[in-house]
């Protein structure tokens, strides 16, 4: 029951993920969650790490931004991005996975979403067969819808051993 939960693959941050192993297993679209995930909640505009490094992943992938976060936050932050997004994207409902098979015609296995909630990113990119990868809050502070989702969370946890670095394949 646990297993929808389990990402494929866990890292601390967004920099260590492993991008060219993602390239290699066919992936071509990136979906970013926002907040925790890119930047702390209460940041308006991306840092310039942030912005370079978005710069330099979209050489070689499609970047999306799928937040459950309003217009206005995803669109003001995308702004200073050269990158689409997705906002009151409803995770985890399959609202996103819709929107990028239509919008990109792809296949949802040529698809990554990372971001640092299990009851969100990886249950949405499990249910739709995207690579599904975990990783550490950037912030301890978070909305008030999420403070109840990682109540949730750390239960789910408490039965899974995430080892950072690790690429489940798909069974």
């Amino acid at each position: 029951m646990l297993e929808i939960f389990i990402p494929q693959m866990y890292q601390k941050n967004i920099f260590s993920i492993n991008y060219p192993l993602l390239k290699e297993k066919g992936i071509n679209i990136l979906i970013f969650d926002l907040d925790n995930t890119l930047s702390f909640i209460d940041e308006k505009t991306p840092s310039n790490e942030i912005r370079i490094f978005i710069n330099d992943l979209s050489k070689d992938f499609t970047i999306v931004i799928a937040s459950n976060n309003t217009y206005n936050r995803v669109k003001t932050f995308c702004d200073n991005l050269n990158c689409d997004f997705i906002a009151s994207s409803l995770k985890p409902l399959k609202k996103v996975a819709k929107i990028i098979k239509k919008r990109y015609s792809c296949s949802l296995d040529k698809v990554a979403i990372i971001g640092d909630q299990l009851v969100t990113d990886v249950f949405l990119g499990n249910r739709t067969g995207m690579l599904t990868i975990l990783v550490d809050p950037k912030g301890m502070k978070d909305l008030k819808i999420t403070s109840f989702n990682r109540f949730i969370e750390n239960r789910i946890k408490k039965g899974i051993n995430f080892q950072e670095g690790v690429y489940y394949e798909k069974k």
